[in-house]
């Protein structure tokens, strides 16, 4: 698919608000309203827009406590690595997990109410994944960029 600027741009804005109407985004991107929809269709057609979502606050729900956890596994064998990936997909502390290369063989993104809450997943949940051989927690201190 050849996206251009006008694609884009829609893409842009759609990011920042997914709630405007096709006619607030047509605007913006100076398109009418129907040549906009037809744009934005095509894109959800091809997977450039996988879907649309609401972005929580998660300190109003009570979540304030964010770190990153680097863990290395015992062996990377396919077995381990699936026995990691299902073991961490049951955890609701883990907010997004990686595979990345390196000294780690996964990064991990915590989410939980405060430091007690955090050092209980860790030593209660995280340390009893059988193929870890170590975790390493990068506690975030401020959020400087989002996108």
């Amino acid at each position: 698919m050849n996206i251009d600027a006008i694609d884009h741009k829609i893409l842009k804005h759609l990011e920042q608000n997914a709630r405007l109407s096709h006619q607030e985004l047509a605007e913006l991107v100076n398109l009418s309203s129907s040549a906009c929809h037809r744009r934005v269709k095509i894109l959800e057609k091809n997977g450039v827009i996988e879907g649309y979502q609401a972005k929580l606050n998660y300190e109003k729900l009570g979540m304030k406590f964010f770190a990153i956890v680097e863990i290395k596994l015992t062996q990377l064998t396919e077995a381990d690595h699936l026995h990691m990936i299902k073991q961490i997909s049951l955890f609701e502390e883990v907010i997004n997990a990686y595979i990345v290369t390196g000294e780690s063989n996964y990064i991990l993104y915590i989410m939980t109410e405060d430091l007690n809450s955090f050092s209980n997943f860790v030593i209660n949940k995280l340390n009893k994944v059988k193929c870890i051989m170590s975790i390493n927690s990068k506690i975030i201190l401020d959020k400087v960029i989002q996108k």
